[in-house]
């Protein structure tokens, strides 16, 4: 039987979930800690200081909204060019959240607003991953996971704040590879056949058709309404 209710809200569920949550996600740091000294760096090279890194990065849990924030950050900044960016960049947020809606409908608000608050793509990968493997979502372990990403994501740009402008553009010493390594990583923990994977496959065609034909971030955009029409027209009945 599948169980949708959230480990959470149950008094009797070990501290132990949280462990391990938070034991899992430590092969996934190593490809957030060289992708957010790079964040951190490049924040640096635009006159951003360690406090405002941290800021953008604690309140913004989004490694690809964020980059492309610090791309498009001038003196003074075009405040409503970077939050249009932000949300075309996480857009696919939506989606995520959605997915995950049916695990928090049993929570009071401000839980289900915490938890989606510290979702990120990995978190929310490995999440709905574990819940497939032992046929139940489990709150506790996903907030393990998301909280350390999340700690981790903070801390490491906000020290490349500090160290970009002694050692330069850390991308010439090829961190910035480390985050689609992760990626793979997670692709293939939720592969289930040749069939479910034609939706990301289409997606995956379409966004790079747009990054190379249309200028700025309308390739998100493209790619998630692709995988979606997609995912439509292959599902199973």
């Amino acid at each position: 039987m599948n169980t949708l209710e959230p480990t959470l809200n149950d008094p009797t569920a070990p501290n132990s979930e949280l462990r391990r949550g938070a034991m899992a996600a430590l092969p996934m740091l190593l490809g957030f800690i060289p992708f957010a000294l790079v964040l951190g760096a490049q924040a640096s090279h635009h006159q951003l200081n360690a406090a405002e890194v941290a800021l953008m990065t604690g309140l913004n849990f989004g490694g690809g909204s964020e980059f492309a924030a610090i791309e498009l950050w001038t003196s003074p900044p075009a405040i409503l060019v970077i939050v249009a960016m932000t949300l075309l960049v996480n857009s696919r947020h939506l989606l995520m959240g959605a997915t995950l809606a049916p695990y928090l409908r049993h929570l009071p608000l401000k839980q289900a607003l915490g938890a989606v608050f510290f979702m990120c793509d990995e978190s929310w990968a490995m999440g709905l991953a574990d819940a497939r493997r032992r046929n139940g979502f489990s709150l506790r372990y996903y907030m393990g996971v998301s909280l350390c990403l999340w700690a981790t994501w903070v801390t490491f740009t906000t020290l490349g704040a500090l160290v970009g402008p002694l050692l330069g553009d850390l991308r010439s010493y090829g961190f910035d590879m480390a985050f689609a390594a992760v990626f793979l990583v997670l692709l293939k923990g939720m592969w289930k056949g040749v069939h479910a994977a034609l939706p990301w496959l289409f997606s995956l065609v379409t966004a790079a058709l747009f990054h190379l034909l249309i200028p700025g971030g309308w390739y998100v955009l493209a790619g998630t309404v692709a995988g979606l029409v997609s995912a439509y027209l292959w599902a199973k009945p």
